[in-house]
């Protein structure tokens, strides 16, 4: 049985939360959870977020059990009501004229059973644990394609002053085609999706050390939390902290 744990913490910087974080579980037992960065420097960034988050979150709670019934169901299902949800976030950023250029990051993941299938879009990211930690996401951002081009290398990229630029975010354009992920979580103790004020101030090192202690899954939570604070805390810190095995919650 999955057990969870969720946060979104303004950070020390802030005034406001762009980010927003959900756990949704349907009455035939499949479980979405989502991440949502509003984006940082434009107009609305929590209007994007909360408006990405509840829409999907009612899509899901709302839809007919077929259209869960397979993988490639499931992708299906995430690929079309997800360029739904960005087609509703452009309309209302073009129509109002207060959010204009808002977005969001965005990772949306299914899981049921010993499977889940997930949605990426931006530089929030994913993680899953057992025993090591490995990134399952790959950031959508500018130094990643220079790193594709063989500009600079993943050394260079993590001092880069552009490191924080995206090239793909939900709502910014009128079509978006999200990348679809599919893995097992039978070997899987933990997964984690996090926004980038919790990854950009936490070391993958860290993060695996605080989620394979032996505290119970909420103090791990606000141990990720409090480290993020205490090395700056400039963003917003989000995650969704997701047991794959049985633990106290």
């Amino acid at each position: 049985m999955v057990q969870y744990v969720l946060e979104s913490d303004t950070g020390k910087k802030r005034k406001i939360n762009e980010d927003r974080v959900a756990v949704l579980k349907r009455p035939d037992g499949l479980l979405l959870a989502v991440v949502a960065d509003g984006m940082g420097g434009h107009n609305a960034g929590d209007v994007a977020s909360s408006m990405t988050v509840d829409t999907l979150g009612e899509m899901f709670m709302e839809a007919g059990k077929d259209a869960f019934s397979s993988i490639d169901e499931k992708k299906s299902w995430l690929s079309l009501n997800i360029q739904k949800v960005n087609a509703m976030v452009y309309e209302y950023a073009e129509n109002n004229p207060g959010c204009k250029g808002m977005g969001t990051t965005l990772i949306a993941a299914l899981i049921e059973g010993q499977d889940c299938v997930m949605c990426h879009i931006g530089d929030s990211r994913a993680y899953v644990i057992n025993g090591s930690i490995e990134q399952v996401t790959r950031d959508h951002s500018y130094v990643n394609v220079l790193i594709d081009s063989g500009e600079i290398s993943e050394e260079e990229a993590e001092a880069h002053p552009k490191k924080n630029w995206i090239v793909k975010a939900l709502g910014t354009d009128p079509e978006i085609d999200g990348e679809i992920l599919h893995f097992s979580t039978t070997a899987l103790s933990y997964m984690l999706i996090c926004s980038d004020g919790l990854s950009n101030k936490i070391t993958k090192e860290e993060i695996s050390s605080i989620i394979l202690s032996d505290a119970p899954l909420s103090l791990k939570g606000e141990e990720m939390v409090n480290l993020a604070n205490d090395m700056g805390g400039e963003d917003n810190i989000s995650f969704v902290l997701l047991s794959l095995k049985d633990e106290e919650v």
